[in-house]
């Protein structure tokens, strides 16, 4: 039995495996984004209500983000390539039923199959890339191109979309993940190794059913009250997560077999990793929305171009995350990712010198340098958080991983957002003039709702009106900007401190990260 220190490093077949892996990676998280201009078509074909479109939406998030912990913890107890290759399996089937959906029920019920599939492959993904990759350098290698592969999804999506929207009806952006998944099932057997924990235990059902309890309210409510203000219901949801969620923890301190070992949130590593996964998912998240509603609204671009410009600031961190891994083979992670999140911090500064005039031209060289600065982090953090969890523990650790991430999508909308959101209004208050109480009314609601509203009026009321209203929305930009940017100074000295003992890819592992990582990978018969 080969242990995870003493294995050579990985091979041409490990290589090989790794662009298989970045498939279904590739595919899941398009499946995010890919429907967003479909919407209006299949909304013509289907005739959902509003409800249903919004279910439509949003439950493929919701359940991968509900079943992560409990996918995460299956494959490390029955094999993560086995319920890698079950979720593919399902995953495909899930696409096929979602393109020829006849029904807004059927297309909801493929939607959240394809999340609980999608559920099961992401940690699957991440964890046997961990495991293939026992050389620390080719991991932090092979883990930037995962990553690369899960933001080229993400990026993409909208793209892949408008194109096939473009030539073919609004089912064809599901079949689109259908010939990936078949090439998953007929390569994934022979070149991914099989991986489990050595002594996993019985799944306990009842944490299963307090995790989801925890994790669907919270992220339902999160998102509602992000989308439409303060509602009864997303509140209660919320509240119920939370509560279902302390006694989830409390649970998992008493059984023998947690579905969640609480002890590696004790190794500093690994929760500083999370820390900062997380907080620059809030910030990213918050800040794109604005973004994009700024490029509209007050520069005047069109969804496409908006779209389009946005993908230069994406492949930029692509291109960073790449080539992250040869630096880190020369420079510490923590003055890497601390030098990174500096960059970072002065793009976002960057989003003070932008005014309702200056065009787009300000925000994307903003966007340009947070991105690229932020990317040393993205690309090792990951291998800093996977590296610090015990290999017998690999699939829990990267469902938490995800999931942290998942939560701080949820959440930059709920507060970066809003934060914008409130100064906007507060700032259009005093800026309106001589209008209509139902246009003063839409104009303090949102950007959006100012500029449909100033069609209404005369030429010369509808300019002042687009003034007042662009000028409030930047000065949210403007204070969102600052916001961020004094939380990647915070999260760069965070850096130095939780990951100054550890060396660079050359010097090899400090004696403090992987320290547990001595347990065998116990090979499936």
């Amino acid at each position: 039995m080969t242990t995870a220190n003493t294995r050579p490093g990985a091979g041409r077949r490990e290589w090989v495996g790794l662009a298989v892996l970045g498939l279904p990676t590739f595919l899941v998280t398009m499946d995010f984004s890919v429907l967003y201009l479909g919407v209006p078509h299949l909304t013509a074909d289907l005739a959902p209500s509003g409800i249903q479109q919004l279910w439509i939406v949003d439950i493929y998030g919701f359940l991968i983000a509900g079943f992560l912990v409990t996918m995460g913890t299956i494959g490390d107890r029955i094999g993560r390539k086995k319920l890698l290759l079950i979720g593919g399996a399902g995953f495909g089937i899930a696409s096929v039923a979602a393109a020829f959906s006849t029904s807004p029920e059927m297309l909801i019920a493929g939607r959240a199959l394809l999340g609980v599939a999608g559920a099961a492959v992401m940690p699957s993904v991440l964890a046997l890339v961990t495991g293939m990759f026992t050389d620390q350098k080719q991991r932090s290698r092979a883990l930037a191109i995962y990553l690369t592969c899960f933001m080229g999804g993400t990026t993409l999506g909208p793209l892949v979309g408008g194109v096939l929207l473009e030539y073919f009806w609004w089912g064809s952006v599901f079949l689109v993940a259908v010939p990936g998944i078949v090439l998953l099932l007929v390569f994934g057997p022979s070149l991914l190794p099989d991986q489990r924990a050595p002594q996993a235990g019985k799944l306990d059902p009842v944490s299963v059913v307090l995790s989801l309890a925890a994790i669907l309210p919270f992220v339902y409510g999160l998102k509602e009250l992000a989308r439409n203000g303060w509602e009864w219901f997303p509140a209660v949801a919320l509240v119920f997560g939370i509560a279902a969620g302390v006694v989830f923890v409390q649970r998992q301190r008493h059984l023998e077999h947690p579905l969640l070992d609480l002890r590696m949130f004790g190794d500093r590593t690994f929760s500083s990793a999370l820390t900062l996964m997380f907080v620059t998912a809030v910030v990213g998240t918050g800040t794109l929305l604005l973004v994009t509603l700024y490029l509209q609204n007050v520069t005047g671009l069109t969804p496409l171009a908006a779209g389009l410009l946005l993908v230069v600031p994406n492949v930029l961190m692509i291109v960073g995350n790449l080539s992250t891994p040869p630096l880190a083979n020369h420079i510490r992670p923590a003055y890497l990712i601390a030098g990174g999140l500096f960059v970072a911090g002065a793009g976002y500064m960057i989003f003070t010198l932008a005014d309702s005039t200056s065009g787009p031209m300000m925000i994307f060289i903003a966007m340009c340098v947070a991105m690229l600065g932020t990317a040393p982090l993205a690309a090792l953090c990951n291998h800093l958080a996977m590296g610090a969890v015990p290999p017998d523990k690999a699939g829990s650790g990267a469902s938490i991983v995800q999931t942290t991430a998942e939560f701080g999508l949820g959440l930059g909308i709920a507060t970066l957002a809003t934060l914008g959101t409130a100064v906007y209004r507060s700032n259009v208050e005093g800026a309106l003039g001589p209008v209509p109480p139902d246009v003063a009314d839409a104009a303090r609601e949102s950007i959006d709702r100012a500029v449909g509203a100033a069609g209404q009026l005369p030429a010369e009321q509808s300019s002042d009106l687009l003034a007042a209203a662009r000028d409030a929305f930047t000065s949210g930009v403007q204070v969102v900007g600052i916001v961020s940017a004094i939380f990647y100074v915070g999260l760069a000295v965070l850096a130095l401190r939780a990951f100054r003992h550890v060396r660079n890819s050359h010097g090899g592992d400090d004696d403090t990260t992987n320290k547990d990582q001595r347990t065998d990978l116990v090979p499936e018969a």
